[in-house]
């Protein structure tokens, strides 16, 4: 069936539709991993979102019921050069169009994402609408422009978990990684990719996952040795709640609370510079793929990092004497990590547990479970 992008500056790309059919707008994005598409359509951060892979083969190995990193694909839609019509994979339970029909993603195959992406890097993310629907386009180009965004949105509410629960990923924990419990860390949940927990699970802790609104006096009563700050999709201004309840976590009196560390990723990341009195800004077109460097600036060392976000955190508006910067991107320049001077918190921009990208940054996740050791 023909299929229509419609972007908001008023390019229209027409294309055929495979998955489901309808008509589902958002923030269009790119993302350049050439493999982890199953991965990137399960990831909760993508919510709100049009994914294009830069990738030119989409498809070609299927997917299945392992490969998640939340129970069900996200993203509002998904744009491919070409959709493989063969899936060759031991693994494969499903051809990727079939994935996504089941799942109610629209796709969109048959375009030029050489020139989507060209025009999304000049003009930064636009605004757009994915139809099988509607296929006049002056009506589909006034929808894109009347749709929401992301900017001052809340997702985290929508892809939070609905109740607390105590991560057991049984599957990987048997072929990988069976390690005695040592800590108890409660991971708040603004959208957590599962393979963030199963790499806290691989560093020996207990992983209590609470929704994002969970009050801070109700983690402090789980006890916890450390205290996780997910990654999530969309504005993390607008996830006031969050930055509340960080900000009653760090603030605690003198004593074994004020000593408990905290670990941020991505959206975390941001809510932690939030709570602690800076701004975060809204970047051009974002940074979505698995080949981001990134500088450790104590070492010199350069890993190369996954990454999914549209925000940033502006360190420099956070008042002196909190924090220090650790890691920055060697593209932009922009902040990808940061310590506080005088508590054992820290977080990072990227992801080091990849799913899908390199493990160039796995490290940070024994240094969260060696902090905990030594509080």
């Amino acid at each position: 069936m023909k299929a229509i992008l419609a972007l908001e500056d008023g390019t229209v790309f027409v294309g055929r539709s495979f998955g489901a059919q309808g008509e589902k707008a958002g923030e269009v994005v790119f993302n350049t991993s050439l493999t982890g598409y199953q991965e990137i359509l399960t990831d909760p951060s993508y919510k709100g979102q049009i994914v294009t892979m830069t990738y030119p083969l989409i498809g070609n190995y299927g997917a299945n019921e392992e490969d998640l990193e939340s129970q069900v694909p996200q993203c509002e839609g998904f744009v491919v050069r070409e959709n493989s019509k063969i899936a060759s994979n031991f693994r494969s339970k499903f051809k990727l169009d079939e994935y996504l029909a089941k799942n109610n993603i629209i796709g969109i195959e048959g375009i030029d994402t050489r020139m989507l992406t060209r025009i999304l890097r000049i003009k930064g993310a636009l605004k757009g609408i994915i139809s099988t629907t509607d296929l006049d386009e002056k009506s589909l180009i006034k929808k894109a422009k009347a749709s929401p965004g992301v900017e001052g949105v809340d997702l985290v509410k929508v892809v939070t978990c609905k109740k607390p629960y105590i991560w057991n990923e049984t599957a990987f924990a048997r072929r990988f990684c069976q390690m005695p419990v040592k800590y108890n860390v409660v991971a708040y949940d603004f959208g957590a990719k599962f393979n963030i927990l199963w790499n806290l699970q691989c560093v020996n802790c207990k992983v209590t996952v609470v929704p994002a609104a969970t009050p801070a006096e109700e983690v402090l009563a789980l006890n916890p040795d450390g205290i996780f700050l997910s990654n999530g999709p969309a504005d993390p201004a607008a996830v006031t709640y969050a930055i509340e309840n960080i900000k009653k976590l760090i603030g605690l009196p003198a004593g074994r609370q004020a000593r408990m560390p905290i670990f941020g990723i991505c959206l975390g990341h941001q809510l932690l510079g939030l709570a602690l009195g800076g701004k975060t800004y809204k970047l051009k077109f974002g940074h979505h793929g698995g080949n981001q460097p990134v500088m450790d600036l104590k070492t010199r060392k350069v890993a190369i990092t996954a990454q999914n976000h549209g925000f940033a955190v502006d360190i420099e508006s956070i008042p002196k004497g909190q924090v220090e910067l650790t890691h920055i991107n060697l593209n932009d320049q922009t902040v990808e990590g940061m310590r506080h001077l005088k508590l054992p918190i820290f977080s990072v921009q990227y992801h080091p547990e990849a799913g899908p990208g390199p493990h160039d940054a796995h490290y940070l996740f024994r240094e969260f479970a060696e902090l905990m050791k030594n509080a």
